[in-house]
């Protein structure tokens, strides 16, 4: 029994679940790549500052869930609640926006920290892909963005997801907005938290999830009927080149997701086989951030879909990723000489590209085998001092069960020949 555990809220990703969690990462970056995203990777922890002014303060992710510490030298800093602010203040220091073409396209992946209760789909510690386009206001990059989230999840299998859109306007139409949403809300019964909430950021009442909320909300100004004519039109061209291009989706007048810099284009996936936690991912434009954390202006648009919440989709939907097996060949030898010999043959065959593994710790022929079939390995190799004697080894299919004797000088390439 072990003395230590992972901390609450956390988990250990360990073989094989680990790999299919790899495979979803990939799968969800492969369409960012072939869309000339380039990858970033930025620190596990920055200034509690910057996600003080970037995410919002009044945001439960900054009031609430933020892991933050004071370092020997006396920083305040935090570990990551969320990606984009630090992509921007990554992108802003290396001066991206200055050295070519804008939009500056950039994706990454990680681990995020937020204190929250845990439960199922939503942890202390967990893992996204996210992209961001920074410098370039076009609805052409938001609905980029998004049919690009959604080829990702229709190539892992998914088909149960909903797309969720609205818009949240700009800096010319939501300050009316925000005034008659406040003025509706004074009047509502609510608690204290929430009232203060109206003050600082009254968007965040509508995306409140009790029930004695929701019901009160009936009846709210909503943001789509105080678009002004340059939102309206610009969120129409979103909508219309994601028609164009087959995506479904639907309006969601409420959506307003929990991060303040949010502007215009607003969206969420969701699956509706998770439960409570139903968003597996979502984002947004945010053409203010940049300012919010001291840079120039840079319109921007980005998401980050959780890999933790689309591994539990896909078990929701039943629907198992081919992962292919680590090892191809596993390799028994019988003797000390046969050892040295298919120790050889072992790096030989890794560096023809052929995933090979070994029986170590000097197993007897049956447990070697029993080892070599939970491998899930498709050949093994077998040889003894009389095989080697005579010049070859035995190969069997693990599958079939038949074996034959091959030439040692030709076991590579037989391999790699069966294994195309």
């Amino acid at each position: 029994m072990s003395t230590f555990k992972a901390p609450k809220g956390t988990y250990d990703l360990i073989p094989p679940v680990s790999e299919t969690f790899l495979a979803v990462r990939e799968a969800l970056a492969a369409p960012l790549r072939r869309a000339g995203y380039g990858y970033v990777e930025t620190p596990g922890f920055e200034s509690v500052e910057l996600f003080a002014r970037g995410v919002g303060e009044s945001t439960d992710i900054v009031t609430k869930e933020m892991y933050a510490f004071t370092t020997k030298g006396g920083d305040e800093l935090a570990l990551r609640p969320e990606g984009t602010a630090s992509v921007l203040r990554a992108a802003l220091e290396a001066n991206l926006h200055k050295a070519g073409n804008l939009p500056v396209k950039l994706w990454y992946s990680g681990s995020y920290y937020r204190y929250e209760r845990p439960q199922k789909g939503r942890y202390r510690h967990f893992s996204q892909v996210g992209a961001e386009a920074i410098g370039a206001e076009d609805p052409a990059l938001d609905a980029e963005l998004i049919i690009l989230a959604v080829d990702a999840y229709k190539s892992l299998g998914l088909r149960t997801f909903r797309l969720l859109l609205n818009s949240l306007g700009d800096k010319e139409c939501r300050p009316v907005y925000r005034a008659a949403l406040q003025d509706f809300l004074r009047g509502l019964d609510l608690d204290d938290d929430t009232r203060r909430r109206i003050d600082i950021n009254p968007l965040r009442v509508l995306d409140d999830k009790r029930e004695a909320v929701q019901k009160q909300l009936t009846g709210a100004p909503m943001m789509r009927d105080h678009l002004c004519e340059a939102c309206k039109t610009y969120h129409e061209q979103v909508r219309e080149l994601l028609t164009a291009a087959g995506v479904e989706f639907e309006d969601d007048p409420k959506l307003v997701r929990g991060l303040d810099y949010y502007t215009r284009t607003t969206f969420e996936f969701v699956h509706d086989g998770l439960g409570s936690q139903s968003a597996v991912g979502g984002g947004g434009r945010y053409d203010g951030l940049s300012e919010m954390i001291g840079g120039p202006e840079l319109p921007s648009v980005g998401w980050a879909l959780g890999v933790d919440r689309t591994v539990l989709a896909l078990e929701a939907e039943g629907v198992e990723l081919h992962v292919p097996a680590s090892t191809q060949v596993f390799t028994v030898a019988l003797g000390e000489e046969a050892r040295r010999t298919l120790f050889g043959v072992v790096t030989e065959l890794r560096r023809a590209g052929v995933p090979t593994d070994f029986a170590f710790g000097g197993k007897g022929l049956k447990n070697a085998m029993k080892s070599a079939n939970r491998s899930g390995a498709r050949y093994a190799i077998v040889a003894g001092e009389r095989d080697l004697a005579e010049g070859g080894v035995q190969l069997k299919d693990l599958q079939s069960g038949e074996q034959a004797p091959v030439a040692l000088g030709e076991i590579v390439a037989e391999l790699r020949r069966k294994l195309v």
